[in-house]
């Protein structure tokens, strides 16, 4: 291997649950589409993660939904009932067999989550405010105690985590779901202790926070709990910057082990203002990464550009796009063959890269997210 890779081979342990990876490299959770209808885990999912889990310190799962009423899309696994402990046992041991740590990402869609799906056939969220987007469904308003149900849930999620073997669950807070619904402006108009404030907006997701962590607590092993978000929102009202920190700040007082910045982009500016350049992700991590780890994600495709992501000061680098078409992207730069890996991919390449069928066919029309050849 190239001696100036060695930062990205070091050792990293996480200061809440004293659990240890060998490396800082991390596949970040992507949606599979994969899953059998009853939210079990599929034979295509099994090799998919398989082929790709080899060399890297953590996977962390697709997001995997907590209760009946999250389902996102069609072909998400679920942790919504203790019938997905074996399912979700097989996925763990999956990655764990190729040398990697197991992370569930568990979630609930709010008032993303398909309508065609759902009992009742309405998606439910902090308000009754559809998303900004066409076609979106008007969500219904959760009461109270769907709101104490939907927090048990995470809870009770991490502990069939625990069960079926996982070292660890990453709460998904980020990509306009229910967790970000209720911190949102924009989708929570609540007036009672849920919503209104920005203090009252915090309130669901550091419930969903201290209940996971409790949960967590159970195990009888290091176990891991981190917490993805995404820094500003779009619409008006939208989350700023300065909400997010506030809500950072917070979560960086509780027993986290990291906090994952959810940008398409590393170094990629403000979504609310073209002319802010700065990299929120470095702004989190000069605001909060002396107390908590930060994990970047978002456009490394080089090992150049991941030793720059780490150079930076946050410690923890997620891959995405780059694992689908290159699997052993890790393996190659321990190997010293880093020019060898794959940039593209190939229309052809579906079978060698073991990618389920569903995920393919939303790779072969989605234009522009990775770059497909003939």
């Amino acid at each position: 291997m190239n001696p100036k890779y060695e930062p990205l081979f070091q050792s990293f342990t996480f200061p809440a649950s004293g659990l240890q990876v060998n490396n800082r490299l991390i596949m970040a959770p992507m949606t599979t589409w994969s899953g059998h209808l009853d939210g079990t885990v599929s034979e295509a999912e099994i090799s998919y993660y398989q082929k790709r889990s080899r060399g890297l310190g953590i996977v962390i799962t697709a997001a995997c939904y907590v209760h009946p009423l999250g389902q996102a899309f069609a072909g998400q696994i679920g942790a919504h009932t203790d019938d997905m402990i074996p399912s979700l046992r097989q996925l763990a041991t999956t990655i764990q067999s190729q040398g990697a740590k197991a992370l569930l990402q568990i979630h609930h869609g709010g008032r993303m989550s398909s309508a065609e799906l759902l009992p009742g056939k309405q998606p439910v969220s902090a308000s009754a405010i559809p998303a900004e987007q066409p076609g979106a469904v008007t969500p219904r308003e959760m009461t109270e105690a769907e709101i104490l149900q939907a927090i048990a849930a995470f809870g009770q999620a991490t502990r069939r985590a625990i069960q079926a073997g996982f070292d660890g669950v990453e709460i998904h807070g980020a990509n306009t779901y229910l967790i970000q619904q209720f911190f949102s402006p924009h989708a929570n108009r609540r007036s009672d202790q849920w919503g209104g404030s920005l203090e009252k907006r915090l309130n669901f997701p550091l419930a969903v926070t201290d209940e996971v962590i409790t949960a967590a607590n159970q195990a009888k092993r290091p176990f891991l709990v981190g917490y993805r978000f995404s820094p500003e929102e779009i619409e008006n009202p939208g989350i700023t910057m300065a909400d997010t920190l506030k809500l950072l700040e917070t979560l960086a007082t509780r027993k986290l082990d990291y906090l994952h910045v959810s940008t398409m982009n590393f170094w990629g500016g403000s979504l609310r203002d073209t002319n802010d350049k700065r990299s929120r992700a470095v702004m989190v991590h000069e605001q909060v990464g002396q107390r908590i780890p930060i994990m970047g994600v978002g456009g490394v495709h080089t090992p150049d550009e991941a030793l720059q992501m780490l150079q930076s000061g946050v410690p923890l680098v997620a891959l995405g796009r780059e694992l689908l078409m290159e699997p052993e992207w890790v393996m190659k730069i321990q190997s010293g063959q880093e020019t060898q890996i794959r940039t593209t991919l190939p229309k052809s390449a579906q079978t060698d890269l073991l990618i389920p069928d569903s995920l393919w066919q939303m790779l072969m029309t989605r234009t522009g997210w990775l770059p497909v050849v003939d």
